[in-house]
């Protein structure tokens, strides 16, 4: 479903995704590791049409999107959950969710504002609160459920549970496991590769903006050499 091919990114002088090779086929989940600064949410900003591509190719669907903005992403039926949640303060939990509703690609809408609610209990209690009266953890809830509110076929991921008291992680990982079991495709970027590497199928590291691998990741969970050398654990 989405693939690239010798991707290149610059941040003015400093080269920053090195000709990245990598496939997501429909339906399944892949993980993006590697340490702080190796380029994993600059790929992402990449994909997604925030950071031109200096070289290389983005393809959706087989066909060349390179370059594409982030609204044509956007329907190509991509969600996307940035870091630092994105979410509108100065509207109210249920304006969030409402304004990003729409049709996915298929024409279904297998994602209503009932369904969301009923994924994340905490912000049916909250409908009326604003944005910035949520706490982290509601705010990431909501962030998720406005992405999922765009009907998506690929759900962006990056640094869902950074900085989030540990039942909270753990109710975002439960939710992850219940979008990935729907069939929505993810890709996901998380400090905590354990948790990553148990929520995906595959699992492609980036040290200095190049693949230094990428397995099964059941495979790379139990190989400590790999983790230890590209991941520091």
């Amino acid at each position: 479903m989405l693939q690239t091919s010798a991707l290149n990114a610059h941040y003015g002088d400093s080269h920053v995704l090195r000709g990245v090779d990598l496939e997501l086929p429909a339906g399944t989940a892949l993980g993006l590791l590697g340490r702080n600064g190796m380029g994993k949410t600059t790929l992402i900003r990449t994909l997604m049409g925030y950071v031109p591509a200096t070289q290389g190719r983005v393809q959706w669907d087989g066909r060349d999107v390179t370059g594409s903005p982030p609204e044509r992403m956007a329907r190509l039926g991509i969600g996307y959950v940035p870091e630092g949640r994105g979410i509108f303060g100065n509207l109210s939990v249920r304006e969030n969710l409402v304004m990003a509703a729409r049709a996915g690609v298929d024409g279904q809408r297998a994602w209503t504002l009932d369904r969301v609610l009923a994924t994340f209990p905490r912000l049916s209690e909250r409908l009326s609160h604003g944005g910035q009266q949520l706490s982290g953890g509601e705010q990431q809830m909501l962030a998720i459920g406005r992405a999922l509110m765009t009907n998506p076929r690929l759900l962006v991921l990056d640094e869902a549970t950074e900085g989030l008291a540990p039942l909270i992680v753990a109710e975002i990982w439960r939710v992850i496991g219940e979008i990935r079991a729907t069939g929505i495709s993810t890709l996901i970027v998380d400090r905590n590769y354990r948790a990553v590497l148990a929520h995906t199928d595959r699992a492609v590291v980036l040290e200095k903006g190049l693949v230094v691998t990428a397995a099964d990741s059941a495979t790379l969970a139990q190989d400590p050499d790999a983790l230890a050398r590209w991941l520091g654990v």
